[in-house]
This record gives C-alpha cells, sequence and structure tokens, in this order.
C-alpha cells in the first residue's frame, strides 16, 4: 500500500515577500524632491526660457551697439555684461520657478502627505530648497555660457571679450548663478511663508522692481543708504562693473563690495527661510 506523503509547507516567513521600510534621510527627502520637480514638463521648459534669454538678450544688445563702436572711448565694452544682458528676465522666470515649488503642493493638497512622511516637516522645507538652488545654479551656469557664445561674433567689432584670466570678468560670469540662485532662495522662502503662488510672485517682483527701484530714486541720503541694502540692489553688486553700473537695480551705490553686497543677499534669502521654517512648523499645512 503507498502512502501518500504531504507537502512540506514553507514557513511564512519564505512564502511572503518582506517588506522593508527605510527610513526617510534627508538624502532621500532631496532625491524625492528631484523626481518631483523633474517629472513636471514645465520645469523644463522654464529652464529653457531662463537659458534663452542669455543668448537672445545678448546678441541683441551687442548687435545694438555695434553701430556706434568707432564712437565709443576704449574699454567701454565690457563682454561679461553683454554675455549676461538676459539676466533680468531670467530673474522673474526662476524666481516664479522657486515659489511655485513650494506654493503648489499647498495648493494640491499634496503638502500633507509630504509632511506625513517627514514629521519633523523643517527637512521637507529645506530638501525642496537643496533641489531649487541646485536647478537655478546649473540653469543660471548654462545660461551665461550661451550668452557669452551669442555676443562671441562682435568681440572684434566692438573691441571686446570675456577673459577669465580677468578677476572682474570672472566674478560677473561666476557671479551670475550665484545671483540667480540666492535670488530663488528668497523668493522660495517668500512662497513658504505666503503659501500662495499668486502672492508670492507679486511680493518678489514688487520687491526687486518696484520698492527697490522707488528706494532707490528718492534724493535723501539715510533712504539711498538703507536702497544698498536690500536684496536685489545688494546681490547686485556682485555682477557689477565699474564702466557700466548695475544692470538690475536702480541703486548705483558703492558702499558694499561685491561679496559683502552679496553676503546681505544670502542673508535676506537665509532670514526669509527661517521664518517660513518657523511657520511650517507652527501652522496648519
Amino acid at each position: 500500500m503507498t502512502t501518500a506523503t504531504p507537502a512540506t509547507s514553507l514557513p511564512a516567513s519564505r512564502t511572503r515577500p518582506r517588506t522593508v521600510v527605510q527610513p526617510v534621510s534627508f538624502g532621500r527627502l532631496v532625491a524625492s524632491e528631484w523626481v518631483k520637480i523633474r517629472s513636471l514638463r514645465s520645469t523644463w521648459w522654464t529652464a529653457l526660457l531662463a537659458v534663452a534669454f542669455f543668448p537672445l538678450m545678448g546678441a541683441m544688445r551687442a548687435s545694438s551697439v555695434s553701430g556706434i563702436a568707432d564712437d565709443a572711448p576704449d574699454d567701454w565694452f565690457v563682454g561679461p555684461v553683454y554675455a549676461t544682458s538676459g539676466l533680468t528676465l531670467t530673474q522673474l522666470v526662476l524666481s516664479g520657478l522657486a515659489v511655485v515649488v513650494i506654493t503648489a503642493e499647498y495648493r494640491t493638497g499634496q503638502i500633507r502627505s509630504t509632511l506625513a512622511a517627514a514629521p519633523t516637516r523643517v527637512p521637507v522645507l529645506l530638501a525642496k530648497l537643496v533641489v531649487v538652488v541646485g536647478l537655478v545654479l546649473a540653469t543660471g551656469l548654462v545660461g551665461s555660457l550661451a550668452g557669452w557664445a551669442s555676443v562671441a561674433p562682435w568681440f572684434e567689432k566692438l573691441q571686446m571679450t570675456v577673459d577669465l584670466a580677468n578677476p572682474d570678468h570672472l566674478r560677473i560670469m561666476l557671479g551670475v548663478p550665484l545671483y540667480l540662485a540666492a535670488m530663488a532662495a528668497l523668493a522660495y522662502g517668500i512662497g513658504a511663508i505666503l503659501r500662495s503662488s499668486a502672492a508670492g510672485i507679486a511680493t518678489v517682483l514688487g520687491l526687486v522692481f518696484v520698492i527697490e527701484p522707488a528706494f532707490a530714486y528718492i534724493p535723501w541720503k539715510p533712504v539711498q543708504d538703507l536702497a544698498t541694502l536690500l536684496p536685489s540692489a545688494a546681490g547686485g553688486r556682485l555682477i557689477t562693473h565699474d564702466a557700466t553700473g548695475s544692470v538690475i537695480s536702480g541703486s548705483q551705490g558703492t558702499v558694499l563690495g561685491p561679496w559683502e553686497g552679496y553676503g546681505v543677499l544670502v542673508a535676506w534669502a537665509v532670514a526669509a527661510v527661517v521664518v517660513g521654517a518657523v511657520l511650517l512648523r507652527r501652522r496648519d499645512a
């Protein structure tokens, strides 16, 4: 008589896949935020538009002054200034992107899921900031190089060049992405405070293009001195050439040195992010 042998059952631990829960680290938060921002086509269209402003405005500006090149004084045309002519428009686009990165999640309600994964909250805010600053740095650097290439055909006519061995030239070319990154961080902090895309963008534009020029042109010395400490005017010292002045701010004050001015801008950005972090901890999502 043959006896059937019962099948040996495997332990439950071998038959069921085990789910491994990875701890939420800051690196994983940054990776998650990068996936979010890169998965949106609007991000790449915005970055492409920001880069395109540099060669477009650079070529237009160089072409427009080529007719007066013979009558201009020596050293009147500064290569890095023309190569970065698209800075103002690029600043508009990238500052708007920085605001939307933080405010869009409040509009859709996705911020609740994000904060549920990271209940301490502040690391989420900083992870988004790292991604925004990294993206803006890369965009600003590519845009500066594209602007350089676009004005190169006029170098001989205008008797100018971009000489990275010249400290002023190097400061301006590298200062553009640094300036854009700091302004984006400031815009991001304002967005974190206001939690509204419209209000955040309006505040950033009002500060840079309304309040700062108004302060700069009031003929009273205390106000003029204050104007040099406002974000764009202070940070703009990093990308200002003595022969041309600042192309992004009405203030032409030279109270601050290039790196001192940039330090003031960074302080503004840090203050905005800190306030945003405090409010994120205290307010409901």
